[in-house]
């Protein structure tokens, strides 16, 4: 497989605006300047921007060879109990497609949402069934075919447990996992991955669900996080020491099995030089295998 995974920070890191770039239409610019080969937009708030400014930053992408995605907004609920409330994120999701459509991109970052006070089984019918309308809206309007990523998420009332995710993914071809390592570490409240063995595992659990293909292309985010008893906290930088995951393990791992993961880093306000760490540390780790 001659394919490399690519590595990126999601959303703007502090260094960007320290550079003196002020508009995210420079993104591409600066994150091919310091080595890096990925960007996603980050839309947790609402998809905002024009679809001018959408273009543009497609555009420079196309450019510098960078390679985007969107993280649809955060307010999208899959499994609601109201089911107004579900069928109305299909209007989230087509906005994003749109965005990504002006863009060039390929795959939205999707949050299914709580369980609430749900049976998780049945919060997953209601989030396939979610699923199932938004992608009818998006072929209505000419946007299906767009990758559909449902993240794993880092807390405990949230839908998103791997499994929760994989069966998501069963709806259509075009929806697929986002494994955030980051998130399943602090949804255990740590320990998850300990070594490399830990993250094939991953990888593999996904080939056996999904196939080999949606594995060796994985959409995947990765950051240390904060944690307490309900999971997820906050995200931090790598220079954190108590909380983790460890990256090495899955530099490891990638490049040993072959994989050509896309790799986008969140942490809090570094993710562009971490997400650069993770890229050093694969390539160093190619290059010793030859």
């Amino acid at each position: 497989m001659n394919k490399k995974a690519l590595f990126g920070p999601g959303g703007n890191s502090d260094s960007f605006y320290a550079a003196g770039y002020k508009s995210t239409i420079d993104a591409p610019k600066y994150i091919s300047e310091i080595g890096l080969d990925a960007y996603e937009y980050e839309a947790g708030n609402g998809v905002s921007a024009s679809a001018e400014t959408f273009r543009k930053i497609g555009e420079e992408a196309k450019k510098y060879g960078i390679k985007l995605s969107i993280h649809a907004p955060y307010y999208i609920s899959l499994s609601s109990v109201d089911e107004e409330k579900r069928k109305g994120s299909s209007k989230y999701i087509l906005a994003s497609a749109q965005a990504l459509a002006a863009m060039g991109g390929e795959l939205m970052v999707i949050h299914a949402g709580s369980t609430a006070k749900l049976d998780r089984k049945i919060a997953v019918e209601y989030a396939k069934e979610a699923i199932f309308h938004a992608l009818n809206i998006l072929s209505e309007n000419d946007l299906y075919g767009f990758k559909l990523g449902i993240e794993t998420m880092g807390k405990v009332n949230q839908l998103g447990t791997l499994e929760e995710v994989l069966a998501m993914c069963s709806v259509d071809s075009t929806v697929v996992p986002v494994i955030d390592f980051g998130h399943m570490n602090a949804r255990e409240r740590g320990g998850v991955f300990a070594s490399s063995d830990d993250y094939k595992r991953i990888f593999d659990t996904v080939s056996d669900i999904c196939g080999a293909e949606i594995a060796e292309d994985l959409h995947c985010h990765f950051s240390k996080i904060e944690y307490t008893a309900g999971g997820e906290k906050r995200h931090l930088t790598f220079t954190d020491s108590t909380y983790g995951p460890d990256f090495e393990p899955l530099m490891k791992t990638i490049s040993e099995i072959g994989v050509s993961p896309t790799i986008i880093c969140e942490s809090d306000g570094t993710q562009a030089e971490d997400a650069l760490a993770m890229k050093n540390e694969y390539f160093r780790i190619k290059n010793e295998r030859g």
